[in-house]
C-alpha cells in the first residue's frame, strides 16, 4: 500500500488562480483538447492526398466548426450527465443543471451533442454529413486523452480495488488502492485509438466517407467497455445488472452506429450522372 501511495502524484487541480479565479486542469484540458483538435483538423483537410474527390470543410471554415463542436460538447455533454447519470437529484435541483463548473460531464452525451453539431454545420455549408463526421472522428481522441488526464488530476473517476502493483490510493476513495483507471482510457481510447484512426486515414479511409466515423464508434465503444471493468461505477448508480455500468450500456449503441456507418463506408459506388 506504500508502494501504492508514492505512485499517485498529488497534483494540485487547480492549475493558476488569477485573482479570484481559479483556473482548473480540467478548464484547460477542454480548452486545449479543442484547439489541439481544430489545429490537426487544418492539416488533414489541407491535406488532397487524404481525401481525393470527397468534398471536404475548408480550412477556414473549420473556425466556425470549433464553435459549433464546443457547443455541442458542452451542451451535450451536460444533458447526458443529468439525464443518465443523476437524474433524481436535478429532478430535485434543477437550477444547478446550468452549474456546470460544479462538474458533471457525461461522454456519451458531449458525442450526441457534437453529432448534432457536425450536422447543422454540414447543412448551412452545404457539405454531405460524413465527411464532416470522419474529420471530426478523426480529432476527438486528442480531446478524450487530456480529459482523462485531468480526470486523473483532479482526481475522479477513479478505477476499483485491486492488488496489482502499479495500483494507486486516490484522495477521497478511501484507504484501498485502485486502478488508475483514468490513465487506462486515456491511453486506450485516446491514443491507441488516435494512433489508429491515424492510420486509416493515411490508409485511404477519407476517401470513402464514414469509415473514419464507423472506426471511432466501434473502437472506442469497445475500448470503453473493457475499461469499464475496471472502473469504479458512479456511486449514485452502481451496477445496473449483471455487472453492467451505465457506460457499457451507452457504448453499445455506438458500437452498433459505428458497425451501421463501417458498412455504408463498403457500399458500392455510384456512377457520376
Amino acid at each position: 500500500m506504500l508502494f501504492a501511495e508514492i505512485l499517485y502524484p498529488l497534483i494540485d487541480p487547480v492549475a493558476v488562480e488569477i485573482g479570484p479565479l481559479p483556473i482548473r486542469w480540467y478548464a484547460l484540458a477542454y480548452i486545449a483538447g479543442l484547439i489541439g483538435g481544430w489545429y490537426y483538423a487544418r492539416r488533414l483537410v489541407v491535406n488532397d492526398a487524404l481525401w481525393g474527390s470527397v468534398a471536404r470543410p475548408s480550412p477556414v471554415s473549420l473556425d466556425d466548426l470549433l464553435v459549433y463542436a464546443a457547443l455541442g460538447v458542452v451542451f451535450g455533454g451536460r444533458l447526458g450527465y443529468v439525464l443518465f447519470y443523476n437524474a433524481d437529484f436535478f429532478l430535485s435541483h434543477p437550477a444547478e443543471i446550468p452549474m456546470v463548473w460544479k462538474g458533471g460531464m457525461a461522454f456519451h452525451g458531449g458525442l450526441a451533442g457534437a453529432a448534432v453539431a457536425v450536422w447543422l454545420f454540414a447543412k448551412r455549408n452545404a457539405l454531405p454529413v460524413m465527411p464532416v463526421a470522419d474529420l471530426c472522428c478523426a480529432v476527438v481522441p486528442i480531446g478524450i486523452f487530456l480529459g482523462r488526464i485531468a480526470n486523473f488530476i483532479k482526481p475522479e473517476l477513479w478505477g476499483r480495488v485491486t492488488d496489482t502493483p502499479w495500483s494507486m490510493v486516490f484522495p477521497d476513495a478511501g484507504p484501498l488502492p485502485r486502478h488508475p483507471s483514468q490513465l487506462y482510457e486515456a491511453g486506450l481510447e485516446g491514443l491507441l485509438l488516435f494512433a489508429l484512426l491515424l492510420i486509416a486515414a493515411q490508409a485511404g479511409a477519407f476517401k470513402s466517407p464514414g469509415r473514419i466515423t464507423g472506426l471511432f464508434g466501434a473502437l472506442y465503444g469497445l475500448a470503453r467497455i473493457f475499461c469499464e471493468f475496471f472502473r469504479e461505477p458512479d456511486p449514485q448508480l452502481g451496477f445496473l445488472f449483471g455487472g453492467a455500468t451505465m457506460g457499457m450500456l451507452l457504448s453499445v449503441p455506438l458500437i452498433l452506429i459505428g458497425l451501421l456507418s463501417l458498412a455504408y463506408s463498403f457500399r458500392p459506388e455510384r456512377a457520376p450522372p
